[in-house]
């Protein structure tokens, strides 16, 4: 567990009365305000990168409902390309925005499942749901050049300009809201980044596991807080419906969700780049899958016909909540990741 610092106290506010008058994807803003800086240590050019950085600036991504793209277009990309030395003065700053390519529909969660091949330099393949790619001014891509999918070594990391020949892209808006591409890569130029990159991706797939449930636990709060008004406010009968016993006791177990959720998110945070990392990832990944939904599917219940009408705001944070348990491995997943791991440790 931990205490905010000042200089993660004096984020957070910063957060929260900028992401209230923020329309849209604010990429540019959150940039300036150096929030990007606020991913990465001090060693690579930011000034923070623990877990509680983390949970403090995706948390309030979350609870605002904003669709930028920090996780896919920042955090991964520039975990991957600071383990390979590289310079991230440009993605700390904004104005290099990468989106990472390497989900394949035949992988599932694995991260060693690598269908796409690279040989002299040029890479073909297809990488499905590239969350930011259709602003991405480059891509990192990942690719094999040796070994057969499943294997563990023999998985590069390349560089592709999105204007490079032989990369196409299908670009579409996901469920709850993200700018998305499948790409296809048909003998497209690459620069190598990192020859072995699976321990790497597994490294920065921790942390953005983590990013997505402080992510999610925003969107869960403000969903409960917004169920919370509604019950307190609407009037039936002459009374406030959040009087009626059944009602009442849905909203407690929301909020008890809740504060389960926020329990998960603060070991996880407190366990990143720790022994215990893996394990309490994945405990909190399944978690926030079951307790988001109960969150999502009550909110929108409890609120009648609104919660269901574009023009409110509690319909856009229940499609991010569920959608939410499909990124970076669903419930399923990390159940049977943390069986494993937990017979590891036995």
């Amino acid at each position: 567990m931990f205490d905010l610092t000042e200089e993660q106290t004096m984020l957070k506010d910063m957060l929260v009365r900028f992401l209230a008058e923020a329309e849209g994807d604010a990429w540019s803003e959150l940039a300036e305000l150096g929030v990007i800086g606020a991913l990465f240590p001090e060693a690579q050019g930011g000034f923070g990168g623990s877990g509680a950085d983390l949970a403090v600036v995706f948390e309030e991504i979350g609870r605002a409902c904003n669709p930028v793209p920090l996780i896919e277009c920042a955090l991964l990309p520039g975990l991957l390309l600071g383990a390979a030395g590289q310079d991230l003065s440009g993605v700390i700053a904004g104005t290099d925005k990468l989106a990472l390519a390497h989900a394949e529909v035949a992988a599932r969660y694995d991260l060693d499942w690598v269908e796409t091949e690279v040989s002299d330099g040029r890479i073909t393949g297809d990488k499905a749901v590239v969350t930011g790619a259709p602003t991405a001014a480059r891509f990192l891509v990942t690719a094999r050049h040796s070994g057969a999918p499943g294997d563990r070594n023999g998985i590069g990391l390349y560089l592709v300009d999105a204007d490079a020949p032989g990369l196409s892209l299908n670009a579409y808006q996901t469920i709850d809201g993200a700018q998305a591409a499948d790409l296809t890569l048909s003998d497209a130029p690459a620069t190598l980044v990192l020859e072995e990159a699976l321990p790497a991706l597994e490294r920065a797939y921790a942390a953005a596991t983590l990013a997505q449930c402080a992510d999610t636990l925003g969107a869960m709060e403000q969903a409960a807080h917004m169920t919370r008004e509604y019950l307190t406010t609407r009037q039936q009968f002459g009374r406030a419906i959040g009087t009626f016993q059944s009602l009442a006791h849905r909203l407690a177990d929301m909020m008890l969700a809740v504060e389960q959720a926020r329990s998960a998110v603060l070991l996880a945070a407190a366990s990143l780049n720790g022994p215990e990392q893996d394990i309490d990832i994945a405990a909190c990944k399944n978690l926030l899958g079951r307790m988001g939904r109960l969150v999502a599917e009550d909110a929108i219940q409890l609120h009648g016909g609104i919660g269901m009408t574009d023009e409110y705001a509690l319909g856009r944070l229940a499609k991010r909540i569920i959608m939410a348990d499909h990124r970076f491995g669903d419930t399923d997943h990390h159940l049977e990741r943390f069986i494993a791991l937990s017979k590891g440790a036995a």
